[in-house]
């Protein structure tokens, strides 16, 4: 028995091993490209960051656009821990936006990494180009959705179109963070995207919606009251 369970034992200690390793180099990925970019950033930075070779390096990554692609989907990965798009009541994914916002401000280099990519994507031949345009059509067609299900609920304010109000989202988000890079204290990003949530449905915060449906209810007993009397 002992010969049939020790390989075992063998293949999953080397398979921590390799995704502890992988991890590692995300992380440090993560820093040099957010501190010089995707096109300076090197890999041999990044291999001696984690105290490998860079041919050490390609065996986990064979080429730099794959690791950048790693990198990205790594970050996705833990944004989608706090955004729930699928959540019935869109207002919880708005919610779960600020709180992405707010997790973005203990992190500035994924949020100078993010917008450092952004910018150098826009070129057509930066391989993270279709990334960027992937993820930009997938965040505003679940916005999109999100508060459609709100306007569906008759709580987005009167003047607001699903559609455009998931772009001009976006756009705060994306610009909030340009702000906040240059200078911290210039803003705080959670507060100034609950400020926009506010304008855009009733009841944004559990204290407003229980004002709104008290006003309903209101509302309601003052007509069943005035056709009793009539």
């Amino acid at each position: 028995m002992t010969e049939v369970t020790a390989p075992a034992r063998r293949k999953r200690g080397s398979y921590a091993k390799s995704t502890a390793t992988r991890a590692a180099i995300l992380d440090a990925a993560l820093i040099v490209f957010a501190e010089s970019g995707y096109r300076k950033g090197s890999l041999r930075e990044i291999a001696e960051r984690v105290g490998m070779s860079e041919a050490g390096l390609l065996h986990h990554f064979r080429t730099k656009s794959e690791l950048l692609r790693a990198v990205l989907d790594h970050r996705d990965d833990h944004s989608r821990e706090m955004v729930d798009f699928d959540v019935p009541d869109g207002v919880e994914a708005l919610r779960g936006l600020v709180r992405l916002a707010r997790y973005n401000a203990s992190v500035p280099g994924v949020v100078e990494l993010f917008c450092t990519l952004s910018a150098e994507a826009t070129s057509p031949d930066h391989p993270a180009h279709r990334y960027f345009v992937d993820r930009y059509e997938y965040v505003r067609e679940q916005t999109t959705g999100s508060i459609q299900r709100i306007a569906d609920e008759g709580r987005l304010r009167p003047g607001f179109d699903p559609a455009r109000a998931a772009v001009l989202t976006i756009a705060l988000m994306d610009g909030l963070q340009v702000q906040w890079l240059l200078d911290p204290t210039s803003t705080d990003m959670a507060e100034a995207l609950e400020d926009l949530f506010r304008s855009m449905v009733i009841g944004y915060d559990l204290t407003g919606l229980e004002q709104a449906l008290d006003t309903a209810a209101d509302d309601e007993m003052n007509d069943d009251t005035e056709d009793a009397d009539a």
